[in-house]
């Protein structure tokens, strides 16, 4: 059993990292940054080809991950990759020892810096989730059985701040019956908004993960407000950053206070460091159980 699944099903309140994969075959920022976060963490976020912009694969990453004595969820999009694909990597990753995979249906290629590429999109999501839960059970999308099965731990991704609510627990509520155990959500910056998420989704059986990401530059908190659908910086804390005499001492600071806050509501924490790794062990100290 893959630690990360161990520890939400105890319970217990869980750390995730995430981390991107390069733009090449240098393992060695990647590897830094795995052995910073990783002591830290219960599980580690590989990102497959995160705002659709080219990266190397989140299957090979997570493996080396693995290899380094850290845990990693493997990321899997649908924006790239047909059903045949899909499933095939599926098959790939398991077989090389991973056994978290958070399923996305992955960024608009148009966003990223191949705006040329066409989208696959042959699944979603919701989709995907299904075709896992079926390898688990044993057979393929089609019903016919695989000589081996999985035993995927699924996560899926969440929006709480996004608008219409009614429509973003619809689509969590389908994610879970397709067979998502956990929620990772974008970053929370309305505590009354997880909240009212994470009453929703426990009855159903599933974990909460609350995202919080660093916001390191003042360029980073317009990114997210010009750029990132569903998610929106408040004017308190724009301030707060873009007032800051150090932007990077605040918004490690501001990270740690989130932290703090979401240790009572959810189930764990995903930080998105946005490069700063070397600030997750100040971020984390003063919040982890002894």
């Amino acid at each position: 059993m893959s630690r990360l699944r161990d520890a939400l099903e105890r319970g217990e309140f869980v750390v995730t990292g995430e981390i991107a994969p390069p733009l090449g075959t240098d393992l060695a920022a990647m590897r830094q940054s795995i052995e910073t976060i990783g002591p830290y963490c219960h599980a580690i976020n590989i990102t497959d080809n995160q705002g659709a912009s080219l990266h190397l694969s989140s299957l090979a990453a997570s493996r080396i991950a693995l290899e380094m004595g850290y845990e990693p969820i493997f990321q899997q999009t649908c924006r790239d990759r047909n059903r045949l694909a899909l499933q095939s990597d599926l098959l790939a990753a398991w077989t090389l020892g991973l056994e978290n995979v958070l399923i996305v249906t992955g960024d608009d290629p148009r966003s990223g810096d191949h705006p040329q590429a066409k989208g696959v999109f042959d699944l979603d999501s919701t989709q995907l989730l299904e075709v896992a839960s079926a390898m688990n059970a044993g057979t393929d999308m089609l019903g016919r059985p695989l000589k081996g099965s999985t035993d995927f731990f699924m996560g899926a991704a969440m929006f709480p701040e996004a608008e219409p609510w009614d429509i973003q627990l619809l689509r969590a509520e389908r994610k879970v019956e397709a067979g998502a155990r956990f929620f990772q959500t974008q970053a929370i910056f309305d505590l009354a908004k997880l909240e009212r998420t994470v009453a929703v989704m426990r009855p159903l059986g599933v974990k909460v993960i609350a995202g919080v990401i660093v916001l390191r530059s003042a360029r980073a908190v317009d990114f997210i407000n010009n750029r990132l659908a569903g998610l929106m910086v408040p004017d308190d804390i724009v301030a707060r950053i873009k007032g800051a005499s150090d932007v990077a001492i605040e918004a490690v600071a501001l990270a740690t206070e989130q932290v703090r806050a979401i240790r009572d509501i959810a189930d764990g924490v995903h930080i998105m460091t946005l490069g700063l790794d070397s600030a997750v062990p100040q971020i984390l100290g003063a919040n982890q159980e002894a």
